[in-house]
């Protein structure tokens, strides 16, 4: 049985010339476990399943089918920086479905955070089997698993869904990263020629915005949660504060309250900003963001996102807060 235990001697993939020697290893590797069978992978756009990506697509080239589900719940951009990044850049063998409709009617109504992760979950895996079925020759499932994931949560990497897949799909794993931990693996996507946004892009929920549109999901809240985040996350790059914060984002709850616009009363929605760090996740601390720059931000954010009239700013470290709110 193939060890999940990080070889003792393996040396840390810390620059360019070590990430060279690993992509090569791994290429090898690949070529000699999948020879000329093809291989299916959900590509996210998230670090990890983005650098498996690149690195099988210089292994096994368009033998690697690639399937990019938009659920809806993606910030913004994202679902076209994955279309231009590999099917444009790197010419890849690429799905991309469009399920929004699908994943929101599902979501109308449910407000327990846990029961829509749960939807979300589950629907992803039924869309991803869809496509897989249509597909002919395939043996093999690529997955981001890295070496955090089998120390916390066993073998399989539960984000990705992997384990509710049909046992009748047979499907043999491909873990190129598996004993890489997240700061390796950002090393050698940008050694593939990954962009820096993907590359180094934040830690972000399975249910993507699902868990930061409060409640239950609207697609208005939705949209003022995608701009708004939008708007932070442009601001925090132009005034260095990107590669300083670990994790900052918007959050929309499900209330409004009244306010006042070109001289007219307003009922709608606060948003909600979040900007923390952290070593291991298990504490944060709040960012001491300049109130200057705080008042930029509710400045552009009330006038440029529909529906919203309010900018809060969440100080609760964690504890007694979590870094999510849901």
């Amino acid at each position: 049985m193939e060890s999940n235990k990080r070889p003792e001697n393996m040396a840390r993939i810390n620059n360019a010339e070590l990430a060279d020697a690993f992509i090569a290893e791994q290429v090898a590797a690949v070529r000699a476990q999948v020879d000329d069978k093809k291989v299916l992978l959900a590509l996210s756009g998230g670090v990890d399943s983005s650098v498996v990506a690149a690195l099988l697509i210089k292994a096994i080239g368009k033998n690697l089918v690639c399937v990019h589900v938009n659920h809806g719940l993606l910030r913004k951009g994202e679902p076209e920086q994955v279309v231009e990044v590999f099917k444009n850049r790197m010419n890849a063998n690429l799905i991309y479905v469009d399920a929004v409709d699908r994943f929101l009617d599902k979501l109308a109504g449910v407000a327990e955070p846990e029961k829509k992760r749960k939807i979300i979950g589950a629907e992803f895996i039924r869309v991803f089997e869809e496509e897989a079925r249509k597909q002919d020759g395939i043996e093999f499932l690529a997955q981001g698993t890295i070496y955090p994931d089998i120390l916390e949560s066993g073998p399989v990497k539960a984000h990705h869904n992997v384990g509710g897949l049909p046992d009748d799909l047979r499907f043999e794993l491909v873990e190129p990263l598996k004993f890489l931990f997240k700061d390796e693996v950002r090393v050698v996507g940008k050694a593939l020629g990954l962009p820096d946004e993907m590359v180094y892009r934040q830690p972000f929920p399975g249910p993507g915005l699902g868990v930061r549109c409060l409640g239950a999901i609207t697609r208005e809240r939705l949209e003022c949660v995608r701009e708004s985040d939008a708007i932070l996350r442009e601001e925090f790059a132009k005034n260095g504060l990107a590669g300083k914060v670990w994790q900052y984002f918007t959050v929309v709850p499900d209330f409004r309250s009244v306010g006042v616009k070109d001289g007219l009363r307003t009922f709608a929605y606060p948003v909600i900003l979040r900007a923390v760090n952290t070593v291991d996740a298990m504490t944060a601390t709040v960012e001491d963001v300049p109130f200057a720059l705080l008042q930029h931000i509710t400045e552009r954010i009330t006038k440029e996102v529909p529906g919203v009239n309010r900018v809060l700013y969440d100080l609760t470290p964690k504890p007694c807060g979590t870094i999510e709110w849901e």
